[in-house]
């Protein structure tokens, strides 16, 4: 199962799902999967996870340091299985790039994953200092319930 996490910038929520995942599937010995991010936008391409992000996940034993943001790209529907995308934005703007129906069916709200057909959005922790913390165990959950999915 290859598995792209998708929010805007690829430097708060999408490199922490991409970090518990990958800790989760090391934590159950499971193989086989490919886990990665990336962001709807280039503003931050090359750059490492927002220090909080950082500081969150170094909080729970997930380093996220060596991640870089990167754009999303349309061949990455060629790669991927799976597009989880953190909120109805990110789906709209995936969702777009999309040249076919089973590229489009690839694309979810990973949030569904716990939470299915309530479209829930993870929030974008970027604009404050406070919601990096609900965020993470948003994300813990979803990639619970993705493993158990798959």
């Amino acid at each position: 199962m290859k598995v792209l996490m998708v929010c805007l910038g690829n430097i708060c929520r999408s490199p922490l799902a991409e970090g518990i995942l990958k800790a989760k599937l090391e934590a159950r010995a499971l193989t086989g999967w490919e886990v990665d991010s990336a962001g709807t936008s280039h503003y931050h391409s090359g750059n490492p996870p927002d220090d909080r992000s950082v500081a969150v996940g170094k909080k729970y034993s997930i380093d996220i340091t060596d991640q870089r943001s990167r754009q999303f790209r349309s061949t990455d529907f060629d790669r991927f299985d799976l597009i989880l995308v953190m909120d109805s934005s990110n789906y709209n703007d995936v969702k777009r790039l999309a040249t076919s129906e089973q590229d489009a069916g690839k694309v979810k709200l990973i949030m569904n994953y716990c939470a299915p057909g309530q479209n829930q959005n993870i929030p974008d922790p970027y604009w404050g200092d406070d919601g990096f913390e609900e965020v993470y165990w948003m994300l813990d959950a979803a990639c619970s319930a993705i493993i158990a999915n798959h």
